[in-house]
């Protein structure tokens, strides 16, 4: 069968044929509807995003932790997934053995969450509040440095030394943190000074 076939015709079909095509790729198909309704949707999608500091090491690589629960409204926010974050400078979105395995680390039953004291004397720790915590803390600090404090040297020189202190700084914090945290530091006095990086 011999078919005459003019070029503009042949433009003709083979236009319709790229539509035709494209509309079926476009998801205007059937088998492309039947498709889309057995894919589930995806998990985090009715998550919230929180972007935070991997608490691990010194190098202080972004996460992103996911929650449900909306806590503005009264829920309980569970954390359901941890990942890197990607548009962080320092990691890329990659995270080390210990970074993967954060939410193990949030969820872990020995993960202490209150502050705890143990009593001169005693063999168990009890909970306390963090406003009586930070009293102590705050108590305990003023006492030993108006005991200890070296205000000045054999020479008379000002120094402003507490030695029987020390303190140390975490490492997953912002450059401004850090530079007020050891201002505040060293306002005090305090020498001993390091950060949890080094240990």
């Amino acid at each position: 069968m011999n078919i005459d076939l003019s070029r503009r015709s042949f433009l003709k079909l083979a236009g319709a044929g790229v539509v035709a095509t494209s509309v079926g790729a476009m998801g205007f198909g059937e088998s492309e509807a039947a498709e889309i309704a057995h894919v589930r949707a995806f998990k985090l999608k009715t998550t919230t995003e929180t972007r935070n500091t991997c608490p691990y090491c010194s190098v202080a690589c972004g996460v992103i932790i996911y929650s449900k629960g909306d806590s503005r409204k009264g829920e309980t926010a569970d954390i359901v997934h941890i990942e890197g974050d990607a548009d962080h400078p320092t990691n890329r979105g990659t995270l080390c053995p210990k970074g993967a395995a954060l939410k193990d680390f949030v969820k872990s039953p020995t993960r202490l969450q209150h502050p705890m004291l143990r009593k001169p004397g005693s063999d168990t720790f009890e909970r306390i509040s963090w406003d009586d915590a930070l009293d102590r803390i705050a108590r305990l600090m003023k006492d030993d440095r108006d005991a200890n404090l070296l205000a000045a040297n054999a020479k008379g020189i000002p120094v402003n030394r507490w030695t029987t202190v020390g303190m140390l700084a975490a490492s997953a914090t912002t450059n401004e943190t850090a530079w007020a945290t050891f201002k505040f530091a060293k306002s005090l006095g305090i020498v001993g000074f390091d950060n949890q990086a080094r240990v």
